[in-house]
């Protein structure tokens, strides 16, 4: 067995550790493992003391592994723009991520379920997940896969132009999804879905172009537990519905923005 201390990132040391975060690499087909190793090698990310400073242990990896004792991890992966668009060994994964609980990959390459299934899989405490600005448009979610995303709660899907269908997918097979980001995916309808998410509080569907009030009126049943509904920068044409009927079709909803999206109100 191998002990390895990691920082725990504050909201303020996300960005800027790593120059690597901020270039998207020029090879194709990057994994997961590759640019973890690269970013958190002693070299890049050296062991830091203070408060934060946790221990995690860790088991050795086989004889000769690349990955073997050098690699430093903190519970919050950053690994922004880094081209990644596969895996890579699964068994690293859970090696050494077994205690991350949240993971930005926004801005990369993956457009396979299958491959950020494999990843997530491996990482069993993971609470936040970033996917926003991957090309997922046209990868089918299916149930099976999508049962790796169980633990998360937290689901940053902006700009990933998902169709409804997927989100449906994760909103059944997750069961205690509590927040969902769906910005900038060009939705001009919503599809209802057949199974409500009474666990969802926050849905996030900015920047979008939803303009009929009876689409809006869909999320009620599909998240009859909202409790936040942000839906900033869209084009509806009014709200249509007195305060006794929002109050019935949003029973637990709380805050509403709708900043620049109505034109009008009846």
């Amino acid at each position: 067995m191998s002990v390895w201390l990691f920082y725990c990132l504050g909201p303020t040391d996300r960005e800027g550790m790593w120059d690597g975060a901020m270039e998207t690499p020029e090879e194709e087909g990057r994994t997961f493992m590759q640019v973890i190793s690269e970013k958190y090698s002693p070299e890049n990310f050296p062991y830091r003391r203070g408060p934060g400073m946790g221990v995690v242990v860790v088991p050795s990896g086989p004889q000769g592994s690349p990955m073997k004792d050098r690699l430093n991890l903190p519970s919050v992966l950053v690994l922004n723009g880094c081209g990644i668009s596969r895996a890579g060994d699964e068994g690293e994964i859970a090696a050494f991520c077994a205690h991350v609980v949240e993971l930005d990959l926004s801005h990369n390459k993956l457009q396979d379920w299958h491959e950020i299934s494999k990843i997530v899989s491996n990482i069993p405490n993971l609470d936040f997940l970033n996917l926003s600005s991957n090309p997922l448009s046209d990868s089918v979610l299916e149930p099976s896969c999508a049962e790796a995303f169980v633990r998360v709660r937290r689901l940053v899907l902006n700009n990933t132009r998902v169709s409804w269908e997927t989100v449906h997918t994760f909103t059944r097979e997750i069961p205690e999804l509590v927040e969902l980001f769906l910005c900038l995916n060009e939705y001009d309808s919503v599809t209802p879905s057949a199974v409500p998410c009474p666990s969802l509080r926050l849905l996030h569907i900015t920047d979008n172009n939803l303009q009929d009030w009876g689409e809006v009126r869909k999320f009620g049943a599909m998240f009859p537990g909202l409790d936040t509904l942000v839906m900033a920068n869209n084009n509806l044409a009014s709200i249509q519905d007195p305060g006794d009927t929002l109050r019935r079709l949003f029973p637990n909803l709380r805050t509403i923005n709708l900043h620049n999206s109505v034109r009008a109100r009846l």
